[in-house]
């Protein structure tokens, strides 16, 4: 059988950064289960805002929390009144969890996210949405790929569905694909995310590649530059 290996942990360090970025050796083992804490809450609380990704950045004194949205004002709420009511739960969320109450600041930012149709986890979300409301999966997929594909940075996307499709008996696999997906090539920039639709006929699971155009820096349009000129 084919070995898998996570586009994301296969790139990081090269075009992907860690999501969460921190390192203690005495506390790893609490700060580890804070953040699978942190993150499980609000991807099930804000699963309406479109989250992209949740970032996490300790220092000594505090936790920051970094949410990328496709609908930050689903969080904010009027007057940021949403954004303290989310810090208060995710406190208490820790307090119980932990079973001790947090002693350190916790702050949460939001930032919208641009191009939400071609971002892996936003799509993934939607398409997980469209199957609970029994949509056909075929046409969920037809125009969810089409809609990727409309997007300028982007040179090839891949949805996989995995379940009961269509209420059949058997599960199955279906996919479908257009331009380019270089997987083993560590310098492309794949953005990758999974979902999971909960229908009556059990659950479906979602999978999706985006692979967009390699961002060159400007050192590197130079050298490119100095080099056309030799």
């Amino acid at each position: 059988m084919g070995q898998k290996v996570h586009p994301i942990a296969f790139r990081l360090g090269i075009t992907q950064n860690w999501k969460s970025r921190w390192f203690n050796k005495k506390k790893y083992q609490e700060f580890l289960k804070e953040d699978y804490f942190i993150r499980g809450f609000l991807a099930t609380k804000l699963i309406k805002a479109g989250v992209d990704q949740i970032e996490i950045e300790r220092s000594v004194n505090s936790i920051n929390v970094m949410i990328h949205a496709a609908r930050p004002g689903l969080i904010i709420g009027r007057g940021g009144s949403g954004i303290e009511d989310l810090k208060k739960e995710v406190k208490s969320l820790l307090h119980r969890k932990m079973k001790r109450p947090l002693k350190i600041d916790l702050r949460l930012s939001v930032e919208e996210v641009r191009g939400a149709e071609s971002k892996a986890a936003v799509v993934a979300q939607s398409i997980a949405d469209q199957m609970e409301r029994r949509l056909p999966f075929r046409r969920v997929m037809r125009q969810t790929m089409e809609r990727i594909m409309q997007s300028k940075d982007v040179l090839g996307a891949k949805i996989m569905m995995k379940g009961r499709l269509g209420g059949a008996e058997i599960a199955r696999r279906e996919w479908l694909r257009q331009g380019r997906i270089p997987l083993q090539t560590l310098r492309v920039k794949i953005d990758f995310a999974q979902a999971t639709a909960f229908t009556t006929y059990g659950t479906v699971g979602i999978t999706v590649w985006v692979f967009k155009k390699e961002e060159v820096d400007e050192k590197k349009k130079d050298k490119i530059g100095d080099k056309k000129e030799k």
